[in-house]
C-alpha cells in the first residue's frame, strides 16, 4: 500500500450525475477529495451536491462541445486539480445500418474525442502538481467487440488504446493514466432492452456502488489497469490471445442479441 492521501486530492469529475459517476462522487467525498462536478443538467448537479459531505464546485458544461471544454477549464484554472476521472460517456446500440451519421457523431466525440480534448487542455495544470492521475473509465466492450453494440466499442476500444499511450508516453513524468473496465453496470445507461438481453445471456450486473470501491482501490494501489466481473475479464483475456473462440461463443449468441437489439435506442449518463 503506498501512502496516498485522499484529502490532498482536487478531482475533475466528468459525468457526475450518471449512475457510475454518483457513486465515484460519493465514494470520493467521503475520502475527503475535493470535487470539481460536471454534466448538462444543472438540477441533477445541484441534487447530487446537497447529499455530499465537503465543499464542492459545480460546473454545468456539454463537454462534447468546444465551449463547454473552455467553460470547464476555466474553473480548473482557480482550482488547481490533481485528478481527471473522464467517466462521461453515451451508449447506442441496435444494428450498425441502423445508426445515423448523427449517432456516430455523438458516441464517438462523447466517449472519445471529449476525454482526448479535456485531457490535452488540463495536463499543463495538472503536471503542476507533484503526482497528478488520470482515469479514463472504459469497459469490458473496449476490449470485446460485441454485436450490436458497434459504436460503444469502438469508442472504449479507442480509450483504452489512447490511455495505454499515455501511460507509456507519461511514464517518467509525475501524471499516471490509469484505466478502468466495468462490466454491465445498474445504470441508465442501460435501456431495458439491454436489461433483458443481459438476463436472457446470463450475463451478471454490477452495482455502481462496486464500481466505484473497485476505482477508489485501484487508485490507492496504483494499479495501471483494472478489469472487473468474471468471466468478463477472463473473456477479454482470451479475445486477445484467441479471439476466434470468442468470434464463436459469441456468434451462438447472436439470435439473442439481436432480437433484443433490433429496436433498442440509446440512454445517456452525462
Amino acid at each position: 500500500m503506498n501512502t496516498f492521501v485522499w484529502k490532498r486530492q482536487v478531482c475533475l469529475l466528468t459525468g457526475a450525475t450518471g449512475g457510475i459517476g454518483e457513486a465515484f462522487a460519493v465514494a470520493l467525498a467521503e475520502k475527503g477529495v475535493s470535487l470539481i462536478l460536471t454534466g448538462r443538467n444543472h438540477e441533477k448537479l445541484s441534487s447530487l451536491l446537497s447529499r455530499l459531505p465537503g465543499n464542492h464546485t459545480l460546473v454545468c458544461a456539454d463537454i462534447a462541445q468546444q465551449e463547454g471544454i473552455e467553460k470547464v477549464i476555466s474553473v480548473c484554472r482557480a482550482k488547481a486539480p490533481t485528478m481527471l476521472i473522464n467517466n462521461a460517456g453515451v451508449s447506442e446500440t441496435g444494428g450498425f445500418t441502423q445508426s445515423s451519421a448523427s449517432d456516430i457523431s455523438k458516441v464517438i466525440t462523447t466517449n472519445l474525442v471529449a476525454p482526448m480534448m479535456l485531457t490535452q487542455r488540463l495536463l499543463p495544470l495538472l503536471r503542476h502538481a507533484k503526482e497528478a492521475y488520470v482515469i479514463n473509465v472504459g469497459s469490458t466492450f473496449g476490449s470485446i467487440g460485441f454485436p450490436c453494440h458497434s459504436l460503444y466499442c469502438a469508442s472504449k476500444f479507442g480509450l483504452r488504446g489512447w490511455t495505454e499511450s499515455l501511460m507509456r508516453e507519461y511514464a517518467n513524468s509525475g501524471v499516471k493514466f490509469l484505466y478502468l473496465a466495468p462490466r454491465a453496470t445498474r445504470t441508465n445507461i442501460n435501456s431495458s432492452a439491454v436489461v433483458e438481453m443481459n438476463k436472457a445471456l446470463g450475463n451478471q450486473m454490477d452495482e455502481p456502488a462496486e464500481v466505484a470501491q473497485a476505482l477508489v482501490t485501484q487508485i490507492e494501489h496504483g494499479q495501471p489497469r483494472r478489469f472487473l466481473g468474471f468471466p468478463e475479464k477472463l473473456f477479454a483475456r482470451i479475445n486477445g490471445v484467441f479471439p476466434g473462440l470468442v468470434d464463436r461463443a459469441l456468434i451462438k449468441k447472436l439470435p439473442t442479441i439481436q432480437h433484443f437489439m433490433s429496436s433498442t435506442k440509446k440512454e445517456t449518463m452525462l
